[in-house]
């Protein structure tokens, strides 16, 4: 496996033979977490969060034509790079939780995400028909906004409220 497959399959998580893009989501929820858990201002999370976004989505638009190129999909099974840049997402500017929440949270943030990104509510199905990573990129990252404001509504509702 070449360098390029190897990062647009997040480390070979993308090659998980059960739910791949549900293997590429978990890093995000995971940092989220860990950094909740251990006290780190939402100030440093939302911008970890934002360069895990930034950085990802940079390498899906650049990698995953040779995705494509080698397998012949134009959104191949094992390119979850792009769960991983709208997975961060989700998690992009929560603000501050009691430590015993977090973790709800990072669960109920994954769970969103991966709702949004499998059952793809209008418009997101149509951002799939962007060109090479583009639209392997694009529902993505819609699908981690709309997560985003369910989560956000969510922690308004039932933690902070």
């Amino acid at each position: 496996m070449n360098i390029k497959r190897l990062l647009t399959s997040c480390f070979g998580l993308g090659r998980l033979p059960i739910a791949p893009g549900t293997w590429g989501s978990l890093p995000p929820a995971m940092i989220f977490g860990l950094m909740g858990h251990f006290h780190v201002s939402p100030l440093i999370i939302s911008v970890v969060m934002a360069a895990v976004a930034l950085i990802s989505s940079a390498i899906c638009v650049g990698y995953a034509p040779s995705a494509i190129a080698a397998t012949g999909k134009n959104d191949p099974g094992e390119v979850v790079v792009d769960e991983v840049a709208g997975q961060a997402i989700t998690f992009l500017a929560i603000g501050a939780l009691p430590i015993k929440q977090v973790w709800l949270v990072a669960v109920g943030g994954f769970v969103l995400f991966r709702i949004f990104d499998i059952t793809k509510p209008w418009p997101i199905r149509k951002l799939e028909t962007f060109p090479k990573g583009w639209g392997i990129l694009a529902d993505d990252l819609l699908a981690g906004v709309y997560a985003w404001i369910a989560l956000y509504i969510c922690i308004r509702l039932f933690i902070s409220g």
